[in-house]
Formats: C-alpha cells, sequence, structure tokens
C-alpha cells in the first residue's frame, strides 16, 4: 500500500462524529477519502469553508472551491463559507477539535517544524502557527523519514511552528505519542517491525512491552 495512503487511513480512524477537522495541505488532505460514510465530520479549510468532501474526480473541480494550498476541494451539502477573520476566529478561540497537518520534523517532546524548507523561497507560516496553539488536538501526518534522514529528531534543526507539543504523530511506519513528554512507541505500520522502527528513528523513543499493529 502507498505510504501516504497508509498514514491518511490511519489518521481517519481518529476521528470521531461531530467533530470540526481541519486538514493542513499535503499527506492531510487525504484523511477525508478514508472517513467512513456513517461517521459525521466536518471538515475545514483555514481560507473559510466548513463542509469540505473528498478531492473531487477529475473535470469536477470548481475553481472557487479550493483548500488553503490552493488545490480543488468539494462541499458538501449544508458547506458554510466565510472570511478569514471568521475562520481563524475560530482556530484561535479552540473551535477547532482537531488539525491535521504535515512535518518536517517532530522533536522527541512533540515539537513541531514544519513551515520552512532549506533553501527555498518561504512566503510565512500560514495558519500552522495559529493551529498547533489553538486545535484542541493535534496531528502531524508525514513519512517517518526523507532522503535516508529520520523526521523524528532529538531536536528540531528549523524553526518551530508552535512551543505547544503536538499529540499524535502517524508516519508510514508508526504512531508516536508524547505522553509525560517523551516520544512513545504506540503502533507499527503493517509489516513493519520494532526494530525497524527504531532502526530509522532519531529521537529515543519509549517502547512499552506490547506494541500493536496499526488497523488501516
Amino acid at each position: 500500500m502507498d505510504p501516504q495512503i497508509i498514514i491518511a487511513r490511519r489518521v481517519a480512524r481518529e476521528l470521531k462524529s461531530g467533530n470540526l477537522v481541519n486538514l493542513g495541505i499535503g499527506i492531510p488532505t487525504l484523511v477525508a477519502n478514508y472517513v467512513p460514510a456513517d461517521l459525521k465530520v466536518f471538515f475545514q479549510s483555514e481560507n473559510g469553508l466548513i463542509g469540505t468532501g473528498p478531492i473531487p474526480e477529475q473535470g469536477m473541480a470548481h475553481p472557487t472551491l479550493t483548500d488553503a494550498g490552493g488545490r480543488p476541494i468539494s462541499a458538501l451539502p449544508g458547506a458554510a463559507t466565510f472570511d478569514s477573520a471568521m475562520s481563524f476566529g475560530l482556530i484561535r478561540g479552540g473551535h477547532v477539535d482537531v488539525t491535521v497537518l504535515g512535518g518536517l520534523q517532530v522533536d522527541a517532546h512533540g515539537l513541531l517544524a514544519n513551515w520552512m524548507i532549506p533553501g527555498k523561497m518561504v512566503p510565512g507560516m500560514g495558519g500552522a502557527m495559529d493551529l498547533v496553539s489553538g486545535a484542541k488536538r493535534v496531528i502531524v501526518a508525514m513519512q517517518h523519514a526523507a532522503k535516508g534522514k529520520s523526521k523524528i529528531v532529538k531536536t528540531c534543526s528549523l524553526p518551530l511552528t508552535s512551543a505547544r507539543p503536538v499529540h499524535l504523530v502517524v508516519t508510514d511506519m508508526a504512531v508516536i505519542g508524547f505522553a509525560d513528554g517523551k516520544a512513545t512507541l504506540l503502533e507499527t505500520a503493517p509489516g513493519v517491525s520494532v526494530g525497524e522502527v527504531m532502526a530509522v528513528t532519531e529521537a529515543e523513543l519509549v517502547v512499552p512491552d506490547n506494541i500493536p499493529e496499526m488497523t488501516i
């Protein structure tokens, strides 16, 4: 199974009916495709839409319906649009139940760096700072390593997004939580051993006696 699909399917299992959920650009946008039909979740795009649906099929995109990264999205019946001030009022006011964001690095204590790519022009951190600081629960959806280097690090070398730790990291190899401020291995991906996860993780992980396999 494609690594991004593994991540998106596992993150979708974290959502509950009635949740107001913000999806960041990249892998997080795939999560909407794997939410069970009987689960009533309200997806928010910070550019001013509640009620986003799955990514539209080719040829069905509407030019005025986009996510925060400018990619086409669909709107479900009953969707509501509003300006950025209202959208960020919801985020900063603590009304977003879950935000799912991409990540460049997450450190051993759950601190996230996800807005600056070295050597590339950076327009700004967008809504990431507000989302990590304001959402009730923060989930990072990212691949475990990039170009052979772990993205779960001892200390972030890139600028931090927020001083608030994230709650959960879901990668193509593992699910990691941060109970008591320490990176803790909670699950491994199908076919991935604990040893394989440890071998490609820079940060020290707390490893409980029993590590279940992800259900996706």
